[in-house]
């Protein structure tokens, strides 16, 4: 690397950490971790563990936000020292070094970036994720499990753990539909953009003759809810249904009605869990799955109505995905909201969905505030 090229780019990073500076208001943000310390020396604190675990976890953030801010100050200063160095006397075991300390740098402030876009709320819960594929038998049912393992994927590159709620298996291959649990510090925040529809255009290894086709799946994103958010579920408007999981699960499966499935009577949405190994704790983690979905409904209806207002039209349906996958004629993924795209179809499916998380929370951030 050039002096020139190194000065360029700490240039971009100095612009971007007083970017940071300007939005963070360091000031209030150190002031309320004080607050918050104070609070929790006070006697009788633990009185109440959850209300206090909660104000702990909050304070964590907010000090992990001033903490990593000052920790990229510190790096970028360093690093102008350095360059300063070799510019006087070039060195090459120094020049190495220094470039390596440029990459962590930008990585360090991608991540750092990308926390700081994760600013809704319930972003930092845990998500709850759903694929359905679409018309087309086997060949969207493979489609499904073929999004099942990227995202898998990427939750396991995140050390993320995935708990799989519901699967049904496809009549010859794929599935029919899977709900998943990825527990995590932001995965909801980082997952939000995968919502909509996923197309897949490939020759498909179903059809003898070789053809190309094209397969659609939904996949649905909701946060895990704890018990402070209030949604209404009368039991008189929930109908229950039990029956025997069928998916891996240990000796008790096909053995016992232990599998629940639960239907919201007024809204018509239905959720399932089978991994636990009682009827109970199927039922328990079923509602909440309800709860997520019916608090998702109610923010959709809200963001209509807002758009309504605002005279944008909304696209919904099957026709409006979000993401293209093309393996044949070429090789693309691309966001239809965000216009990024790679050729390098292989390395998305294997989990490699950070850049296209990244572009939409920018995006996401722009729409929100056009000016």
């Amino acid at each position: 690397m050039e002096i020139s090229e190194a000065r360029h780019a700490l240039e971009t990073i100095s612009h971007k950490i007083n970017q940071f500076r300007g939005s963070l208001d360091l000031d209030r943000l150190e002031e309320a971790v004080a607050i918050n310390e104070a609070k929790m020396a006070e006697p009788g604190f633990w009185d109440h563990q959850e209300q206090a675990q909660k104000l702990i976890d909050e304070n964590n953030i907010l000090k992990s936000k001033v903490d990593n801010f000052k920790a990229l100050d510190n790096d970028y200063e360093d690093l102008q020292v350095n360059l300063e160095l070799l510019q006087e006397e070039p060195d090459a075991e120094m020049q190495k070094e220094f470039e390596a300390g440029l990459a962590q740098l930008e990585q360090k402030m991608q991540q750092y970036e990308l926390t700081l876009l994760l600013s809704e709320p319930y972003d930092a819960n845990n998500a709850i994720l759903e694929i359905h594929p679409g018309a087309g038998g086997t060949e969207s049912q493979d489609w499904g499990s073929m999004l099942l393992r990227m995202y898998t994927r990427w939750a396991q590159q995140h050390e993320f753990s995935v708990e799989t709620e519901d699967y049904q298996a496809g009549d010859e291959a794929g599935i029919k539909s899977v709900s998943l649990m990825i527990k995590g510090h932001n995965a909801y925040g980082l997952l939000r953009s995968e919502k909509g529809i996923h197309r897949l255009v490939r020759i498909s290894p179903f059809d003898s003759a070789g053809r190309r086709h094209t397969s659609f799946a939904s996949v649905d994103v909701m946060p895990e809810l704890d018990d402070s958010i209030d949604i209404e579920i009368r039991p008189e408007d929930v109908k229950m249904d039990v029956f025997r999981a069928s998916g891996a699960g240990g000796q008790h499966i096909n053995k016992t009605s232990s599998a629940v499935r639960l239907t919201h009577i007024p809204t018509g949405i239905v959720v399932s869990s089978q991994a636990q190994r009682s009827q109970f704790q199927n039922k328990d983690t079923a509602m909440g799955m309800l709860k997520a979905k019916l608090y998702q409904k109610e923010l959709d209806e809200q963001r209509e109505k807002e758009a309504a207002i605002k005279g944008e039209q909304l696209e919904i349906g099957w026709g409006s995905q979000i993401r293209s996958y093309v393996f044949h004629p070429y090789t693309m993924v691309k966001d239809h909201r965000t216009n990024y795209e790679t050729g390098n179809g292989q390395a998305v499916m294997d989990g490699e969905l950070d850049p296209f998380i990244y572009a939409y929370l920018q995006w996401n951030l722009k729409q929100q505030n056009p000016d």
